[in-house]
């Protein structure tokens, strides 16, 4: 459940986040806020995830004490309802910004170069010289024609941000599966070992079914 908590958060903090930045990214092409989203993104790509994670924990943990450390939750808390909810999210906050950083990267990169493209096609240009509003141009018409790329990427994510796990719940304490797998390493635990294997390559085969489904939803014209 721990694992399946933050993987979620991650993916759902990754994609919607990430579209609408792509979608802003490409509608303000080589202005000052498309030249500084891509910075973000290249640095998100690049930063290794552990590095990200200890800058995290040495600036909002360590200095302002915003967030704890590691681990998830505080086993002396004696609250309920609302109040333990807020004590167990603290905990997650580092984590899935950790998890999410490259991949919310990647989308934001990915739905950038579909809906430049998109946005050059003959139709856009029959849509808006129909009198069209340029929100109705860029969501209805642009986007949806731009999400297939896109859904690649959403499937590819599911194992993606799971692989992701290993490092960032060893770097914070995290106990879910991944902090089990790189426990299982450093012990040479190979049944351990073979049964995340198992379950990794679940989640690819997970993932692609999942992704070709979307296709069909997105583009009528795809069918199996």
């Amino acid at each position: 459940p721990a694992t399946l908590l933050l993987t979620v958060t991650a993916f759902v903090l990754s994609f919607v986040i990430g579209i609408p930045l792509g979608v802003y990214s490409a509608t303000h092409k080589y202005s000052a806020g498309d030249y500084g989203l891509t910075i973000f993104s290249f640095i998100g790509i690049s930063i290794p995830s552990f590095f990200f994670g200890m800058g995290l924990i040495y600036i909002f943990a360590i200095k302002l004490k915003w967030f704890p450390t590691s681990g998830f939750g505080d086993t002396t808390f004696k609250g309920t309802g609302m109040a333990l909810f807020l004590n167990k999210m603290k905990y997650l906050v580092m984590p899935a910004l950790v998890m999410s950083l490259a991949n919310l990267a990647t989308v934001m990169r990915f739905t950038r170069s579909s809906m430049v493209e998109t946005l050059n096609q003959d139709y856009i240009r029959t849509a808006r010289a129909k009198g069209l509003s340029e929100k109705v141009v860029i969501y209805r018409h642009a986007l949806k024609n731009s999400l297939i790329p896109v859904i690649t990427i959403f499937g590819l994510s599911i194992p993606n941000l799971f692989g992701g796990a290993y490092i960032t719940e060893k770097v914070f304490s995290w106990p879910g599966m991944g902090l089990l797998g790189v426990d299982a390493i450093a012990n040479r635990d190979y049944a351990v070992l073979m049964g995340l294997t198992l379950f990794t390559a679940i989640l690819v085969l997970v993932g692609n079914l999942v992704a070709d489904i979307l296709y069909s939803f997105v583009d009528p014209r795809i069918r199996y």
